[in-house]
């Protein structure tokens, strides 16, 4: 596959010396690296790499079309910075911010037993009010005996009620970053670095297609969507539709034909060709699949 030169469709800041220009500030949720400063995501867009969008605007918090910071960068886009030395873990270089953010995280645990109370009182008070309309729109029975009975209930219902945590109504600012309620899948997650196990051959060889994709001059972004790894755009996203869909293989890997053409059939579909991508001695090998019909 012969790709554009990297002065052919990439900004003129897309240069070798803009990649140490500046040093971007990861903030890691679990594993996940997150940019939240608008020069961060300026720095690393004029370096080619594009992320994702997670977070909600403040005015329009609940337009899922348009979305603004933090930015989530696909594992290969932080390595690549972190090769460069472009990149700086806030929260486990800076030990001042690491005490600030201890500090919110306390605030907010605080916050959210605060809320729990308070929801807890009017759970309550709502189900006080739902017992009470139940039992004094019956009229049977005397006055003296409905009260009594009434308060005994109520009493009844003061000692055994209890509010679920999991009940508890949280706001949320923006949307959630791959993050998970269980406790074994998160301990599992965690992790120090979002790159820590470079030892992993599948990890290796989609870092590896990734730099020779984007030393060509493409632009990549996840292809999950499409079955693939990457999608890859001749050029910015914003300006160009992607042309391939990249699928990252060991070369020594077999692959079962049904799975060849179902990939082929679903880039025909999508108008896009497939691209088996494979590190090998030479650089990496591609191999193009189009859709031409069943024989």
């Amino acid at each position: 596959m012969d790709g554009p030169s990297s002065g052919d469709k990439t900004p003129a800041c897309d240069k070798e010396n803009s990649f140490v220009s500046h040093v971007v500030g990861l903030s890691l949720c679990d594993s996940t690296p997150l940019l939240w400063r608008f020069q961060d995501l300026k720095t690393v867009r004029c370096q080619g790499l594009v992320g994702a969008l997670l977070g909600s605007l403040p005015r329009t918090p609940r337009q899922n079309g348009r979305l603004g910071r933090p930015l989530l960068l696909m594992p290969e886009e932080e390595r690549m910075l972190s090769d460069r030395h472009s990149a700086a873990a806030l929260c486990a270089n800076d030990q001042d911010e690491g005490v600030v953010l201890r500090h919110q995280l306390e605030q907010y645990e605080e916050e959210q037993r605060r809320s729990y109370e308070e929801q807890n009182v009017l759970a309550l008070e709502d189900r006080k009010s739902a017992m009470l309309r139940a039992m004094t729109s019956s009229h049977t029975g005397s006055d003296a005996g409905n009260t009594d009975n009434l308060q005994g209930r109520l009493e009844i219902l003061d000692q055994n009620f209890t509010f679920p945590q999991s009940a508890l109504a949280v706001q949320l600012s923006t949307v959630r970053a791959g993050l998970i309620y269980c406790h074994e899948d998160r301990a599992f997650l965690q992790a120090d670095w979002p790159m820590r196990a470079q030892d992993n051959p599948c990890r290796e060889v989609r870092y590896q297609v990734f730099t020779d994709l984007r030393s060509r001059g493409f632009y990549l972004t996840s292809g999950g969507k499409f079955g693939g790894d990457f999608l890859v755009y001749p050029g910015d996203p914003l300006r160009f539709h992607a042309h391939f869909i990249a699928v990252c293989l060991p070369l020594e890997e077999s692959v079962y034909l049904l799975e060849v053409l179902a990939v082929a059939r679903l880039g025909s579909n999508v108008k896009k060709t497939v691209l088996l991508c494979s590190p090998g001695l030479n650089g990496v090998q591609y191999t193009s699949l189009q859709w031409s019909g069943m024989v």
